[in-house]
């Protein structure tokens, strides 16, 4: 395993994403605090790109709990069929919308405790949300982050949480709000899973990855 990267190199690599993308944004479209919510739990084993195809006619009729509620889950359904697992999604979104309406006013929550306790919301939907609409520094660990974080030494952790505990200890505390957005994007584009692309990578003089195609 690669050993985690030091502060100095950590601060280089961070500098350089942020010089290149100064305010990385997520790539799911939403217009208020629950249509990101619903879309982040869509999102889960399946592209953004499909969860925006599906939720562009979607959040036209229902941008609020009690409009999902009125929609039904057999209009969600209509809806999001083209994503995987569409029927436990659905199911999960109705009574997430159900939680909503009658326990926080059809508002959606700012605490990851209250996040997490909502049905299909885990840990990294709710860092999410509360990242990329409160602002909060949370650091949303997925694959792309858990594969590099490890493979660069940015943050190197056995599972998804171990990641996102060394984000929050290594990360400098003003590259902490854009961290995870500018990892996933790296992940997605460049450090890929099979081939990544090293010739294009604004990293590789420091980065230690052994396997490095140029």
């Amino acid at each position: 395993m690669v050993k985690q990267m030091d502060y100095h190199t950590i601060s280089e690599v961070f500098r350089r994403f942020q010089e290149q993308e100064p305010d990385p944004k997520g790539e799911l479209n939403h217009t208020n605090a629950y249509t990101l919510l619903v879309a982040v739990a869509l999102s889960a084993q399946a592209t953004d790109v499909g969860v925006n195809k599906a939720t562009e006619a979607l959040f036209k009729v229902a941008d609020t709990p009690q409009k999902m509620l009125d929609l039904g889950e057999e209009g969600l359904v209509d809806h999001i069929k083209t994503i995987g697992l569409f029927r436990q999604k659905a199911k999960n979104v109705m009574k997430t919308a159900r939680i909503l309406v009658e326990e926080y006013g059809g508002e959606v929550p700012s605490s990851r405790a209250a996040l997490q306790s909502l049905p299909g919301v885990g840990r990294k939907t709710a860092n999410v949300v509360l990242n990329m609409w409160w602002h909060v520094p949370a650091q949303a660990v997925d694959t792309h982050i858990l594969r590099v974080g490890n493979r660069t030494g940015i943050a190197v952790g056995k599972d998804v949480e171990a990641v996102e505990r060394a984000m929050e200890d290594n990360v400098p505390a003003e590259y902490q709000q854009h961290a995870h957005h500018w990892l996933i994007l790296h992940g997605r584009y460049v450090c890929k899973a099979r081939k990544p692309v090293c010739g294009n990578c604004l990293i590789r003089d420091i980065c230690p990855y052994e396997d490095k195609q140029l």
